[in-house]
């Protein structure tokens, strides 16, 4: 099965686009074709596509463009024009457009550009061109195109386009000639690399397509010095930031996207950067803070419009809908709704109010002159680090004390679960350290939430804990820092769960969103109890629900 997120698949043998759907609805020859001729009246039945193209004085430029537009394979242009392409043995449907109805000189500037033999031959040409044998009849069908869209051929009518001279036969095809051009229609990922307004964008998401050799589809024909040699080396083009946001390049599909005018978009890169500063010793930095950003931004700017059971009540982005089929690691408490889901979209307030609709092939953008997202309901989340998940346990002395994870369905305990510290000693002054993860350069409150021993059945031991707290962080060049919070004795209420609050807004200088680095956020959490004057009046042994972060955003204007 070819990958879902293909666009093109490029064969070695004529460097040709092979799209993944056949077509029907194509009748048999002899029905349909009549004899070609060329301006003389000849007969050129044995001609192919090209020749056709090339002897008719009303298609020179479009044969301009076809001789001038080499195709390109994983991006890098062949030698192999389009012309060349319908002069061989493949088959083709052509739908020539005549002389003076597109703009020929723009065309022929564009090939000669950076990547513009790429841009031509999907927005134009391609869009002229299907595999399939294709005959004009009084009925209509849907036809595949060679750039992957679709048009409805039937009636003399291509879409909203009149051919001119239909069912012309050729020796590897059809030829029918059009009035004017095939207007191409771009889905939400072609009008974000290729609109102006949204080149940004476009351009950071076009950054993550690689070329994949698809072995499976390829066509070998034996070893050769001990390497497989193919015939046909098939490829397909892959988009790793598609993959998270949404497959918004498929045609297949309906997506609804959010997305700001240019002056806005350059307002909020700027404000979301800052959440992802890296400190500068971890690799390449620069380019983790560029792709967190973007994923900070986009995250929840995609809807699958399939999979939207009520888009008048509400709207669930991508990463939700995955979350909920348990395609991510990430935590539970991330699948309700205070995160990734959008109510009353329409509404004052609500992410498409004020938002003007572009209706394209595989769904729609919204386009907006205000950003309706905030930090806090998209990527600047509660970072938690569970008691019960031991592996976050860094280092202890066992000669001091020991722990039990402990699990427990309850409202008042995060994620079911919490931490048992138990004293070897009535005397132990024990510490335990817990790495924290994924914190973003931000502020944060930094708390540690306690449970009761009621929790655990005990009821005659109500005695508080009383302990230090010490965190370790890194600045922005990468060095070890600690804060021990002005060496403040911390105590709980051990008649409920409490959340203690270590330090209140508490700013991280640098992002510890999946560094490569061994640069870490600890947390060290040291019994601090004076074994002659205050062993009855604290205990030894503790609950730890959880260690909770706690995002603070900065105040506006207005509040």
């Amino acid at each position: 099965m070819i990958p879902k997120n293909i666009k093109n698949i490029l064969l070695t043998g004529l460097v040709g686009c092979a799209m993944g759907a056949a077509l029907t609805a194509c009748s048999d020859w002899d029905d349909h074709y009549g004899e070609a001729a060329d301006a003389e009246g000849n007969s050129v039945g044995g001609a192919t596509l090209w020749q056709l193209i090339k002897a008719d004085p009303q298609l020179s430029d479009f044969s301009k463009v076809l001789e001038q537009t080499k195709m390109t394979r994983q991006r890098k242009k062949s030698s192999v024009s389009y012309a060349d392409l319908l002069n061989g043995d493949q088959s083709f449907t052509v739908m020539a457009p005549v002389n003076g109805t597109f703009d020929v000189d723009a065309l022929l500037e564009k090939v000669e550009t950076y990547k513009g033999d790429s841009a031509v031959a999907t927005t134009f040409i391609q869009n002229h061109l299907s595999r399939n044998i294709c005959s004009m009849t009084d009925d209509t069908k849907s036809i595949l195109l060679l750039n992957g869209k679709h048009a409805q051929m039937g009636g003399g009518m291509v879409d909203d386009v009149v051919i001119e001279e239909p069912n012309i036969r050729a020796s590897n095809g059809v030829l029918h000639i059009t009035e004017t051009q095939v207007p191409f229609k771009p889905n939400i990922f072609e009008a974000l690399t290729d609109m102006g307004e949204y080149q940004k964008i476009g351009e950071f998401l076009n950054g993550y397509t690689q070329y994949k050799f698809y072995e499976s589809a390829s066509v070998s024909d034996g070893m050769i010095d001990g390497v497989k040699h193919y015939v046909d080396s098939v490829f397909y083009l892959q988009n790793k930031m598609l993959d998270q946001i949404g497959y918004i390049n498929q045609e297949d599909s309906t997506y609804w996207m959010v997305v700001p005018t240019e002056d806005e978009w350059n307002r909020v890169w700027e404000e979301t950067s800052k959440y992802f500063v890296y400190a500068s010793d971890v690799n390449k930095g620069d380019s983790l803070q560029q792709y967190w950003t973007m994923r900070a931004l986009l995250d929840d700017a995609v809807f699958n419009m399939n999979e939207q059971p009520s888009p008048e009540d509400s709207l669930c982005s991508v990463p939700y809908v995955k979350m909920k089929k348990g395609w991510t690691g990430e935590r539970m408490r991330y699948k309700q709704p205070e995160h990734h889901v959008f109510y009353e979209p329409y509404a004052e307030g609500g992410i498409l109010n004020g938002a003007t609709e572009l209706k394209l092939t595989n769904g729609s953008i919204w386009q907006t002159s205000k950003w309706p997202y905030t930090p806090e309901r998209t990527f600047f989340k509660e970072v938690w680090t569970e008691g019960e998940s031991v592996g976050m346990i860094l280092s202890y002395d066992p000669m001091k004390c020991s722990y039990n994870p402990r699990y427990q369905v309850a409202d008042s305990i995060s994620e079911n679960g919490y931490l048992q510290i138990v004293p070897a000693s009535k005397t132990s002054a024990w510490d335990m350290t817990f790495r924290i993860d994924n914190t973003l350069s931000g502020d944060y409150d930094i708390c540690v939430v306690l449970l009761p021993k009621s929790v655990n059945g005990i009821t005659d031991d109500i005695l508080p804990n009383k302990f230090k707290a010490t965190l370790t962080y890194f600045d922005e060049k990468g060095a070890t820092k600690t804060e021990t919070f002005g060496a403040k004795q911390f105590k709980n209420d051990p008649l409920k769960v409490d959340t203690v609050v270590l330090k209140e807004g508490f700013h991280f200088p640098a992002c510890n969103k999946v560094s490569t680095t061994n640069q870490r956020v600890t947390l060290k959490i040291a019994i601090s109890i004076n074994p002659t004057l205050e062993n009855k009046k604290y205990s030894r042994e503790m609950y730890l629900d959880c260690i909770y972060l706690r995002p603070r955003t900065p105040k506006t204007e207005e509040e």
